[in-house]
């Protein structure tokens, strides 16, 4: 079972997360974060890369998201919140990120995130290697 590290606003970050890690491997013929972007312009650049970890930062103006991905065992944390839909295998649903909330996650199998907010929402996700 996964395990949440929500410091700020849980409610939130239990939506982001539901549906979206799993406990089953991800699908690897799918893009990774950084690689997946938005009408083909990428929304995650690589802020820093270790032998165990890299930290990428998404950015997702309003109506912008990030087409199916994967994700391996990572924690991600809101540099500014906003309003998502979230698609993945249990459907689609909507959130509302508060800047300053975080979690983690054993990794999610596939799902796609597009910005339906007024407001821009930027992520740092440190991803295990």
């Amino acid at each position: 079972m996964r395990k949440l590290l929500m410091i700020a606003a849980p409610a939130i970050a239990a939506a982001l997360l539901a549906g979206c890690a799993t406990p089953s491997l991800p699908d690897r013929s799918l893009p990774s974060a950084l690689e997946a972007g938005w009408k083909g312009e990428r929304v995650c650049s690589l802020q820093h890369l270790a032998k165990t970890h890299r930290v990428l930062r998404c950015t997702f103006p309003p109506g912008v998201g990030h087409e199916r991905h994967f994700h391996p065992k990572h924690y991600g944390y809101a540099l500014s919140g906003g309003t998502v839909q979230l698609t993945s295998a249990e459907g689609t649903r909507t959130a509302t990120l508060e800047t300053g909330s975080d979690y983690s996650s054993d990794g999610t199998e596939w799902h796609e995130v597009v910005n339906v907010g007024a407001t821009t929402v930027t992520y740092l996700i440190v991803e295990e290697l």
